[in-house]
């Protein structure tokens, strides 16, 4: 890689090329949706599987877990036979759009948001249960008042879930196509224009997208920082 390709890459970002910034802006609005959606369905159910003992709930932790490490093609290839024609969406006219993506983006985020939030709450809940039940707060009752307590560390969780989001290429190449203007995404671009040798585009998109995960980080970890000063843990 010579210098002149990585000068020609900053020399793109910051000339704020509509296109590119389009594709910039694609990545992050997708990926922040399927992230809100995540949080909303998996903080409660999370929280549910934590304080809830019924038959199997061991399975479905185990389950939950191991979804985690879902490969992404996998999880494209079941939205996509969702939505395809023959399945049973298919009348909905979702595959090949944004909505598509961010169904697949939801589906690789969700069990992490609920596995974490599991995890944080367990832990919580074991420490103030007594109190809370004194206070007439039990089931999912608790369940709120539980999620805010949690609040520093469930931000993490949520983190997590849109780094794993925004760094996803196979399920979004799958349901989203890939089409210019409509659906491309700085990972599928990065794909796309490195098999073009259009090294340049693909080195902008790369600089742009290891800086989002570098501030991802630094978030988590200011997360995590602030969390244990406010539980008084450091």
């Amino acid at each position: 890689m010579s210098d002149g390709a990585f000068s020609a890459a900053l020399a793109m970002i910051l000339s704020l090329d509509p296109e590119f910034l389009g594709i910039v802006g694609l990545s992050l609005q997708v990926s922040l949706v399927a992230v809100a959606i995540a949080a909303i369905i998996g903080m409660p159910a999370g929280a549910l599987l934590a304080m809830k003992r019924f038959p199997g709930r061991a399975a479905v932790i185990v389950v939950v877990n191991a979804l985690m490490g879902l490969p992404p093609v996998v999880a494209g290839l079941a939205v996509y036979l969702m939505l395809s024609r023959s399945g049973p969406l298919g009348s909905l006219g979702f595959l090949f759009t944004p909505t598509a993506m961010i169904v697949a983006q939801t589906i690789l985020v969700l069990p992490i948001v609920i596995a974490l939030t599991r995890q944080v709450i367990e832990d919580l809940w074991l420490e103030y249960r007594d109190h809370l039940t004194s206070l007439g707060q039990t089931g999912r009752a608790a369940i709120p008042t539980l999620l805010y307590d949690a609040r520093f560390a469930l931000a993490v969780a949520l983190l997590a879930g849109f780094g794993r989001a925004s760094a996803e290429v196979g399920a979004v190449f799958i349901v989203g196509g890939n089409i210019a203007g409509h659906t491309r995404t700085m990972t599928t671009a990065i794909a796309l224009e490195t098999s073009k040798g259009e090294l340049v585009v693909a080195l902008g998109l790369g600089i742009v997208l290891l800086a989002l995960t570098f501030l991802i980080n630094v978030f988590v970890f200011g997360a995590s920082r602030v969390g244990r000063r406010y539980m008084g843990q450091a």
